[in-house]
C-alpha cells in the first residue's frame, strides 16, 4: 500500500517538473520488419532512455525526486533529489542522432538501402518514441580478391586463410570487414611488424554487379608515414636488447631473476605484441609490483632492431590489517577478531607471506547439563605464495604465458564448546594459474592434509549421543572421532567476460562455469591394504592409530545472466554436487557433506535447515549433522532491477534439496532414489534488497516456502497454497550476490 501510494503521488506531481512545451520521455521502442536484425543490439544506439522502472513496470526510482520541492536550499529536498531520478525530458536532437546512428549501423550490416523512421506519439505531457527500421534487401559478397604487393605479407595471410572472417557468400557486413582488419593487424604485430597498424589494411567494394552482389578486394598498402611521399616495404623488427629495471623504494627491490621469468620479451626473437601484453599481465600479478611500463625503441645502429626497457615500481612491502566480525548462530551472539600481516616481497622475489590470527567468543545459552556455557575459538594460519610454478618439467614458454602461483599453507584451529573440544590441523601445497585475460582459471591441490581430533568430549554429550544405544547416531559419532584426510583436487572455472575486479557478472549477459573434482584416501588405502596394517573396531584401516577418510567428490556450477535494459536483468543458476564415500569410509566427513538452505541456496529455509530428501529434523541440537547429505541440487531464477540511488531489488524462485547415497537410519527419507527424488525437490520464492556500492554488495533476502518435502499432507506439503508466516518465512543477510 505504501509503494502504491508513492507511485500514485509521484505520477500526480510529475507534470510540475515538465517545462512548458516539453515532454516527459515515457517509453522508447525499436521495431524492425526483418527479424534477422536484433532489436536488442539496436537498443545500444539509443542516446536517451526513459526513467528506470521497477521490474520494467513501475517508475518508482523517479518517485523520491518528484516528492521533493523546488526549494533546493532545504536539506530534505536536496536529499530526495539525490536519491531519486530526475524526470527525463525528451530531446529531439538526441532522438535524431539516435535515428541517424541506427540507420548507419543497419547499412553497415549490408542493408545498403536501409532507413529508419522516428515516430513520436504524444499523450498529454508524455511522449513515446518509436524507431521503425526498414532494412530492405541485404547485399552479399560473391567475389573476393587479395591485392598485396609484399610477398612475405601475402604468404603470411595465405597461411592463415582459415582464420579469415571473409567468405564468399557472406553478408556485406562492414563490422566483419573491420574485424578482419583487426585480425590482420594483430597477426602482423605478432610477426615482427612493429610499425604496422590497421590503417594499412583497406577494402574496395564494387556494388554495381546487380542482384545485390558485391565484389570485394582486400588491399594491404606498403609503409608510409605522414611526411613520406613514397611507400616502402614494411620492416620486420627483432628484439636486440632487453633491460629489466626495478626501483629501490625503501630498499624494496625485486630480484632480477623473478623479473626475467615474468618478462615474455626475449632478445633475438621477432617483435610480438602479445609478448608485451603478457609481460604487463605477469608483472601486474606480482604483489610486490605497484605498476610497470614496457618501452620499445628502435636501435640507433640497426633500423630493423628494437630495444626493450621493462621497468617496475614496487609496492609497499608490509601490510597489517584488523577485522571485527559479529556472529549470530541460532540466536547465540558473539564476536571475532582477525589480525593479519602480509609481506609482499618475503624473499625479494615477490613471494607473499600471509599470517592470520583469529579469536572468537560466543555466549551460548539454553544448553542444559553442561558446565561451561561459552564458545571460544582461536586459530593461526600461515601461507607462502610463490609467483611461479615450483614444479619440475614446466616449460619456459608456459611459465611466461600464464599467471601462476605455487602456495604452501599451514593452519591450526582450536574450538572449545560446552559439549566438546575440537582441534583441526591442515597443511596444503597447491597451484593456481590463469591465462592472459583470466577467463580460464585452474587450481590443483597437489596434496591437502587435514587432521581433526577431539581432545575432550563432555560426559553429557557422550552419553546422550555417542554411547547411548537408544539415541546413538552413526553420522554424529563418526564426525566426533579423530580423523585424517589426505586428498588431492582440481578446480576449473571459466567466465565469458574477462575479470577486471568488478562484482562478477552483475547485470550482464555473461555466463560462468565452475567444475571441481577431488579424491581422498586412495594412496593411503593402497599402502595400508598392501602392508596389512591394523584395523579399528569399525574395520577401518588406520594411520598412526587414526582412521583416514576415503571418498570421491565432484561439483558443477553454472550461472547465466540476461540483460534486458541497463537496470533490469534475469539471472539463472544451476548447481549439482555428488560425493561418494567408499573403501575405508561409510560416511563422508562433516566438512565434505552438502547442506541446503540459506542465503545462497533455497532461501525459504535457514542454512542447514532443508533435507536430506523428506527428512524432518527432530532434535535441534544435532540436526546440523543430520541435515547434511552426499548429493546436492540447486536451481535458482532471479530477476534483478535497479530501484533508486544505490538500492537494487530482486525477485526470485529457488528450488533444490540434498540427498544421501546410502540409507542411513538416522536420516529417514534422505536417500536418493530416481523414482522419488523429483517429489522431494523443495521450492521457495521471495524478494530481496541489495545495497550496491559497485565494488561490493550487501544484500537482505527473504524467502517463503512454496513446496516443503518434509511433509506428506497437501496442507503442509504446499505452503504456497496454505502459507503460515511463522513457519514458512526466512530472512538472510549476506555479502555479494548469491550467484
Amino acid at each position: 500500500m505504501l509503494l502504491a501510494g508513492m507511485v500514485l503521488l509521484a505520477n500526480c506531481s510529475v507534470s510540475r517538473f515538465i517545462p512548458e512545451g516539453e515532454y516527459l520521455l515515457n517509453d522508447v521502442k525499436v521495431r524492425t520488419t526483418d527479424k534477422s536484425i536484433p532489436t536488442s543490439q539496436m537498443q545500444g544506439y539509443v542516446a536517451q532512455h526513459p526513467n528506470s522502472r521497477w521490474f520494467s513496470v513501475l517508475k518508482v526510482p523517479m518517485a523520491p525526486y518528484l516528492m521533493s520541492g523546488r526549494d533546493t536550499t532545504k536539506r530534505i529536498n536536496r536529499f530526495l533529489q539525490r536519491v531519486g531520478q530526475a524526470p527525463v525530458i525528451y530531446s529531439r536532437d538526441k532522438a535524431m542522432r539516435t535515428r541517424d546512428q541506427m540507420e548507419a549501423a543497419v547499412q553497415n550490416m549490408g542493408y545498403l538501402r536501409a532507413n529508419v523512421d522516428l515516430m513520436e506519439r504524444k499523450e498529454g505531457f508524455k511522449l513515446n518514441a518509436l524507431y521503425a527500421i526498414h532494412p530492405g534487401i541485404q547485399y552479399h559478397v560473391t567475389e573476393i580478391e587479395h591485392r598485396i604487393a609484399d610477398a612475405h605479407i601475402r604468404h603470411l595471410l595465405d597461411s592463415t586463410r582459415a582464420e579469415s572472417r571473409l567468405r564468399e557468400g557472406m553478408p556485406f557486413d562492414l563490422n566483419e570487414l573491420d574485424a578482419e582488419r583487426t585480425r590482420i593487424n594483430r597477426l602482423m604485430r605478432n610477426s615482427g611488424y612493429y610499425l604496422f597498424n590497421k590503417e594499412f589494411v583497406r577494402f574496395e567494394a564494387d556494388t554495381t554487379l546487380g542482384n545485390n552482389r558485391v565484389a570485394l578486394t582486400l588491399l594491404v598498402d606498403d609503409y608510409r608515414t605522414g611526411q613520406q611521399t613514397v611507400r616502402t616495404p614494411h620492416r620486420r623488427f627483432r628484439v636486440r636488447n632487453v633491460q629489466l629495471q626495478s626501483d629501490t623504494l625503501s630498499g624494496n627491490f625485486i630480484r632480477g631473476g623473478v623479473l626475467n621469468v615474468k618478462n615474455a620479451i626475449r632478445s633475438g626473437e621477432f617483435y610480438q605484441e602479445r609478448h608485451v601484453q603478457e609481460t604487463y599481465a605477469n608483472l601486474s600479478a606480482l604483489g610486490a609490483v605497484m605498476n610497470s611500463t614496457v618501452t620499445m625503441q628502435p636501435d640507433t645502429t640497426d633500423s630493423t632492431q628494437l630495444n626493450a626497457l621493462v621497468a617496475v615500481t614496487t609496492n609497499k612491502r608490509h601490510a597489517l590489517n584488523a577485522e571485527l566480525e559479529g556472529t549470530n548462530s541460532a540466536g547465540d551472539f558473539g564476536a571475532a577478531v582477525v589480525l593479519s600481516y602480509q609481506n609482499r616481497n618475503f624473499f625479494r622475489g615477490s613471494e607473499l607471506l600471509n599470517v592470520k590470527l583469529r579469536g572468537a567468543y560466543e555466549a551460548i545459552k539454553g544448553l542444559e547439563g553442561y558446565e561451561n556455557q561459552d564458545y571460544i575459538e582461536y586459530g593461526a594460519e600461515v601461507s607462502l605464495a610463490f609467483p611461479d610454478f615450483k614444479f619440475p618439467g614446466i616449460s619456459h614458454d608456459f611459465r611466461r604465458s600464464s599467471n601462476a602461483i605455487s602456495e604452501i599453507s599451514l593452519m591450526y584451529d582450536s574450538q572449545n564448546r560446552p559439549e566438546f573440544h575440537r582441534r583441526v590441523v591442515t597443511g596444503a601445497w597447491r597451484y593456481r594459474w590463469s591465462q592472459l585475460n583470466r577467463q580460464r582459471q585452474h587450481r590443483i591441490d597437489l596434496i591437502d592434509l587435514n587432521y581433526v581430533f577431539m581432545p575432550w568430549i563432555s560426559k553429557t554429550f557422550r552419553e546422550d549421543y555417542l554411547n547411548n544405544a537408544t539415541s546413538r547416531n552413526a553420522i554424529l559419532r563418526y564426525n566426533y572421532e579423530d580423523l585424517f584426510i589426505m586428498k588431492w583436487g582440481y578446480t576449473f572455472s571459466y567466465t565469458s567476460q574477462p575479470l577486471n575486479g568488478a562484482t562478477g557478472n552483475y547485470g550482464t549477459n555473461a555466463y560462468s562455469v565452475r567444475l571441481n573434482v577431488e579424491s581422498a584416501g586412495n594412496l593411503l588405502y593402497g599402502l595400508t591394504s598392501l602392508f596389512g596394517t591394523n584395523r579399528n573396531s569399525q574395520e577401518q584401516y588406520t594411520l598412526f592409530n587414526i582412521a583416514y577418510a576415503q571418498y570421491v567428490k565432484g561439483d558443477l556450477d553454472f550461472s547465466k545472466s540476461f540483460r534486458f535494459s541497463p537496470d533490469n536483468s534475469l539471472s539463472l543458476h544451476f548447481g549439482l554436487g555428488i560425493a561418494c564415500p567408499y573403501g575405508n569410509s561409510n560416511i563422508l566427513p562433516y566438512e565434505k557433506r552438502y547442506f541446503s538452505g540459506g542465503a545462497n541456496s533455497v532461501r525459504g529455509w535457514s542454512v542447514r535447515g532443508l533435507g536430506p530428501g523428506s527428512f524432518k529434523g527432530q532434535d535441534g541440537r544435532i540436526d546440523f549433522i543430520n541435515q547434511t547429505g552426499d548429493i546436492k541440487l540447486d536451481m535458482n531464477l532471479e530477476y534483478r532491477a535497479h530501484l533508486f540511488w544505490k538500492i537494487d531489488g530482486a525477485a526470485y524462485v529457488d528450488a533444490g534439496n540434498i540427498w544421501t547415497i546410502r540409507d542411513y537410519p538416522d536420516q529417514p527419507g534422505g536417500q536418493f532414489r530416481f523414482d522419488t527424488f523429483w517429489r522431494q525437490i523443495a521450492a521457495s520464492y521471495g524478494l530481496g534488497i541489495r545495497l550496491n556500492f559497485n565494488y561490493f554488495i550487501l544484500r537482505l533476502d527473504t524467502g517463503m516456502k512454496a513446496v516443503n518435502p518434509a511433509y506428506d499432507t497437501a496442507r503442509h506439503h504446499f505452503p504456497l497454497i496454505h502459507p503460515r508466516f511463522g513457519r514458512d518465512f526466512s530472512i538472510h543477510f549476506a555479502v555479494g550476490l548469491p550467484f
